[in-house]
């Protein structure tokens, strides 16, 4: 049964189906939007519109980008040999904020879950072996998520990648296990880098 008018009901639905955003949540997001001028509303109304016309994916990493590559893959500073791979381009503004790395990156899409039906198929597992043939890459740095998952993923990496005689490096421990690099302050997830540790496979 709808609890307020149908355009109110309605947007209360979309909001809640918003991660992290509860029944009780996006009832007041909905009345929040409903108090403010209607300028206001149409602006996020608008910036959601724009994202979704003209953000897509980077050709090259899977990174958001506005264009054919990200600004990452598009700065020539970059050191074009290290490939830091991770579950998700909002993994890449973590590890950026750390300023200790400066190469480019790899987006897998997630990280293996078969109970989720997540295999290496449904990852990008295979651009970044096509990557690996046509960039002369000389590291990986395997900076998945330290839980399951994540821990999972950088394994099945490992056995993947060290036939093929490329450096291949974890980030180091001291971000706690069952985390989220997302959630990591600058000073772990910097000094993670900087210890991070051969892979064998």
């Amino acid at each position: 049964m709808s609890m307020f008018a149908g355009p109110i009901q309605e947007l209360v639905d979309e909001l809640g189906r918003l991660p992290g955003v509860g029944p009780k949540s996006a009832q007041r997001i909905a009345f929040h939007l409903l108090e403010v001028q209607k300028e206001e509303a149409l602006r996020l109304a608008a910036a959601i519109a724009e994202v979704k016309e003209r953000i897509r994916l980077c050709a090259r990493c899977f990174n958001v980008a506005e264009g054919e590559l990200c600004r990452i893959c598009a700065d020539s500073r970059r050191d074009q040999t290290i490939v830091c791979v991770v579950e998700d381009p909002r993994d890449i503004v973590a590890v950026e904020r750390t300023r200790e790395f400066h190469g480019t990156y790899h987006v897998l899409g997630g990280a293996l879950n078969p109970i989720e039906g997540v295999g290496p198929e449904q990852l990008r597992v295979r651009d970044l072996l096509d990557r690996l043939e046509s960039e002369g890459i000389s590291e990986i740095i395997l900076c998945t998520n330290p839980n399951l998952e994540g821990e999972a993923t950088a394994m099945y990496l490992a056995r993947l990648l060290s036939p093929l005689g490329i450096r291949l490096t974890r980030i180091a421990s001291g971000l706690p296990v069952g985390g989220d690099l997302e959630y990591a302050d600058e000073l772990t997830l910097g000094r993670a880098l900087v210890g991070r540790r051969e892979v064998a496979g």
